[in-house]
C-alpha cells in the first residue's frame, strides 16, 4: 500500500525555497525544517538528486569488473527513517552510508553502471531500481512501503522534485511553514517547480483541506493542506 506522502518545506512569503536569496538577511529560519520535520514524523524522506549531492562526500566510484544483478540491495533494513535520494543518472558520489543518522536508500534506473553499484555498496549505501531508463515516480513509494514498510514518506525538495510527485498525483498533504522574508526575484526555485517541457502540465489537484495552521515563534505561519488528487 502506497504510504501517506507529505510535502514538507519553508518558503518565503513568494513562495521561493533558496534561503540565501532571502532578505533582509537578518531573518535566519534556524532549525525551523528540522524541527517541523521532527514534529510530522515519518519513515523516510526523500529529496532529488540536486538536494541530495549536497550530502555527499565522495569524488569518484573506481571501475570494476564485478558485476551486479538489476535488484533492489538493502545495507540495512531497519531504521527510524531512512532518507531516499532519487539519482537516475546515477552522478551522487556518497563517500557516506547516512544523513544524519538516517541510512541512505538510492533510487536507480536499470542503466546505472555496475561500477556505480560497486562503489554504493562499499559506502554501505542501499539502492532499489525503479525504471528501465527513467524512473517511474509512482513505483518508489510502493517499492518504499513493500521492502521497508514506509508508511508515511516526506517529500522534502527540492521544487522540481516536489513538482513531479506534484503532478504524478501523489501527494497526499503539504506542510508548508511561511516565513518572514522575500526572495523577490526572477530565477529561484519555488515550492513546486517545473522545467520547459512540465510547464504547461497541470497538476491533478481537486481540492485542498486546511488541517492544521499555526503561528511559531519567529513570525512563521505553519499550515498543513490535505490534498485531494483527481486520481482518487
Amino acid at each position: 500500500m502506497k504510504p501517506h506522502m507529505i510535502c514538507h518545506m519553508i518558503c518565503s512569503l513568494d513562495g521561493r525555497i533558496l534561503q540565501s536569496r532571502w532578505r533582509p538577511d537578518s531573518y535566519k529560519p534556524g532549525d525551523l525544517f528540522e524541527d517541523l520535520h521532527d514534529r510530522i514524523g515519518g519513515d523516510a524522506w526523500i529529496v532529488g538528486r540536486v538536494t541530495g549531492q549536497e550530502f555527499a562526500k565522495g569524488d569518484i566510484y573506481p571501475e570494476t569488473t564485478d558485476t551486479f544483478p538489476r535488484e533492489n540491495w538493502f545495507a540495512a533494513r531497519e531504521a527510524e527513517a531512512f532518507g531516499v535520494v532519487l539519482d537516475a543518472q546515477a552522478k551522487i558520489v556518497w563517500g557516506r552510508s547516512d544523513i544524519g543518522g538516517d541510512p541512505i536508500v538510492v533510487v536507480l534506473t536499470e542503466a546505472v553502471s555496475d561500477a556505480h553499484l560497486a562503489g554504493l555498496r562499499a559506502d554501505g549505501v542501499s539502492y532499489i531500481f525503479a525504471g528501465r531508463d527513467e524512473i517511474d515516480l509512482r513505483a518508489v513509494p510502493d517499492i518504499l512501503a513493500d521492502e521497508l514498510g514506509v508508511k508515511t514518506l516526506l517529500v522534502e525538495g527540492g521544487g522540481t522534485a516536489n513538482g513531479e510527485f506534484l503532478r504524478a498525483g501523489l501527494i497526499d498533504e503539504i506542510s508548508m511553514a511561511l516565513c518572514p522574508a522575500i526572495d523577490g526575484a526572477a530565477g529561484a526555485p519555488s515550492l513546486f517547480h517545473s522545467g520547459e517541457d512540465e510547464a504547461d502540465t497541470p497538476a491533478p489537484l481537486k481540492g485542498l483541506t486546511l488541517i492544521h495552521h499555526e503561528v511559531l515563534p519567529g513570525g512563521e505561519v505553519w499550515l498543513r493542506y490535505r490534498v485531494a488528487n483527481e486520481t482518487e
